[in-house]
């Protein structure tokens, strides 16, 4: 994947990891209780809620520990 990646996909990134922490915050979990749950080391979710490149299992995985449907947290 090249690393110049056109702004729409990072700003569709960074909106994804801002759905992530704002679900997370509402369900009242830290990244740690967050990743616990979905199986993920912390530093990935952190990754994750900071916009950076995330593998589609690793977002599945999130999605299932937060209760939502993948798509919720791509589309919002």
């Amino acid at each position: 994947m090249p690393a110049d990646q056109p702004q729409w996909i990072l700003d569709a990134r960074r909106a994804a990891g801002d759905r992530i922490r704002v679900r997370r915050l509402h369900l009242a979990l830290t990244q740690e209780a967050l990743a616990h749950e979905s199986g993920l080391d912390r530093s990935t979710i952190q990754r994750m809620e900071a916009g950076a490149e995330m593998k589609l299992s690793h977002l599945l995985h999130v999605a299932h520990a937060l209760r939502v449907h993948v798509t919720d947290l791509l589309h919002g």
